[in-house]
């Protein structure tokens, strides 16, 4: 009896520990990544423009240090570079290789759209709520909204300027000199007395223009991704017209190629492939057209080496793809999604993190000047020699919350912040137009704006008589019914919002 009970008690104290072992089992599964568990680690893809800096491990262990005591993950930082980037990344998300987060956005490039359409990227709708309440609190909720494809969230995208004015960046010398003051160009008929005076006064100098068009920077429409159907007047109506049919357009046409005769604008302008700041430094233009926003002024003066100054010439607008030109996704196959989320959401809260992406670590990258947010270069080091420049704050989530180097103005990204948010909104803000159904004309229709439109939109050109050929190759490769395709997605899109 004795060794019975004996047993039967023993078997009683195994049933308690193996209870206790099971129910501490069930606790550390709920817990998925407390501290108790250790640091799950994210896969992290972005595209760098240059070398990859050398102290980016040491930059990663920083951000790591804050990021497993909040949220008990890490990261595994992976730069590639950006002529890689569409091949590497089609090929990850494939095969489904370990990814947690990525770099995506409108571009074809980065092939935000695309990726949704394979079924590459998650729906963030969810997450957003239950991890991501810091991301809804510093974004207006148009712009969070603007990444949704069929009513749901594929994209967050980064805070830096959501919105742009078009107008043009002049040598401020030349201005001085000539008695022109750029705050008083504010018309097309104002620009062109100011391109009258500095090309009859500076020969050999022309105007340029970043993308090689002229009139893209003199009129504010939503071109909703491609200019194959677009919206006027700043997307203040829903209706999706040919752009390249209007009034509007054969004016400006007419206009852009009277300069170009007159020899305001730069001969080859169409087939240039030199950067405009560049033209600027090597004698060849007093100024180019360009999409504005706060501090192109002084980025573009360091650029080109001489202080420029800019004249705007539309409102500032916000797009869908302005919004969705940078953002992050969380790959489907990601094995921490949860967790991916929650380090986003650093990315858009955490003062730390955003500036360790940002500029480094403090004391070996930047050190601070005494002017609040504001810092420079450490003794010794300069752009030259730093560890650490990659120089790309407007990819890492809140830019806002980023120091201002010295030199730049100390209320920059204010500004910003206040130029985003008080911009005109397009009423198709949100919309992303799928060009599945009509891919075969999107692809003949693509290759002839390559042919004729930056010719005739930087007036080399004749649109007298190359403008009724370009229209007429437009609808012969079926312009119509993919502008009748865009109207369908955005009236259903509109009915849902």
């Amino acid at each position: 009896m004795k060794r019975i009970k004996t047993a039967g008690l023993m078997l009683l104290i195994f049933a308690m520990l193996l209870a206790a072992c099971s129910g501490g089992d069930r606790q550390t599964e709920a817990a998925d990544g407390e501290a108790a568990a250790a640091p799950v680690e994210l896969t992290m893809a972005f595209f760098t423009f240059g070398s990859t800096p050398a102290d980016l491990p040491a930059v990663q262990d920083a951000i790591n240090k804050i990021a497993s005591e909040k949220i008990n993950a890490k990261v595994k930082l992976l730069p590639i570079s950006f002529g890689a980037w569409n091949q590497q990344m089609n090929l990850m998300l494939t095969a489904g290789e370990r990814l947690d987060l990525l770099v995506t956005g409108s571009s074809p490039t980065l092939g935000y759209s695309s990726q949704v359409a394979k079924g590459h990227l998650l729906a963030l709708d969810e997450l957003v709520r239950q991890y991501g309440q810091d991301i809804a609190a510093a974004m207006d909720p148009a712009f969070l909204r603007a990444g949704q494809i069929n009513g749901e969230i594929y994209g967050i995208p980064t805070l830096r300027d959501m919105a742009s004015n078009n107008g043009v960046l002049f040598r401020k010398d030349l201005l001085d000199k000539h008695g022109l003051n750029a705050g008083e160009i504010k018309t097309i008929d104002d620009l062109e007395k100011a391109l009258k005076l500095l090309s009859d006064n500076e020969p050999g100098l022309t105007l340029a223009a970043a993308n090689g068009s002229i009139v893209d920077h003199l009129v504010n429409i939503d071109n909703l991704g491609d200019f194959l159907g677009v919206l006027l007047n700043g997307g203040a109506e829903l209706k999706v017209v040919n752009w390249f049919e209007t009034p509007e357009y054969a004016e400006l046409l007419r206009r852009v190629r009277d300069w170009y005769e007159k020899g305001y604008i730069l001969k080859d302008l169409a087939t240039n492939k030199e950067a405009t700041h560049d033209l600027v430094k090597g004698h060849r233009s007093f100024g180019f057209m360009n999409y504005l926003k706060p501090g192109i002024d002084p980025q573009e003066s360091r650029f080109a080496g001489i202080p420029m100054v800019s004249a705007s010439l539309t409102e500032p607008l916000s797009t869908t793809s302005k919004v969705t030109n940078i953002m992050w996704g969380i790959p489907r196959h990601s094995q921490y999604p949860e967790k991916a989320m929650q380090f986003l959401n650093l990315m858009y809260s955490d003062k730390e993190i955003i500036n360790l992406f940002d500029w480094g670590i403090e004391g070996k990258h930047y050190v601070k000047t005494g002017t609040e947010n504001v810092i420079k270069f450490p003794d010794g080091v300069d752009a030259s020699n730093s560890g650490y420049n990659l120089n790309q704050g407007w990819m890492f989530g809140n830019q806002y919350l980023s120091y201002v180097f010295e030199g730049d103005d100390p209320e920059i990204y204010i500004k910003t912040e206040e130029f985003s948010n008080s911009a005109i909104k397009s009423k198709a803000l949100g919309f992303t137009f799928d060009s599945t159904p009509v891919k075969t004309e999107i692809a003949a229709l693509t290759n002839v704006l390559d042919q004729f439109k930056p010719g005739l939109e930087s007036g080399a050109l004749d649109p007298e008589k190359n403008l009724p050929e370009f229209i007429a190759k437009l609808r012969a490769a079926g312009i119509e019914k993919v502008i009748a395709e865009k109207q369908k997605q955005l009236d259903a899109w509109a009915a849902q919002q």
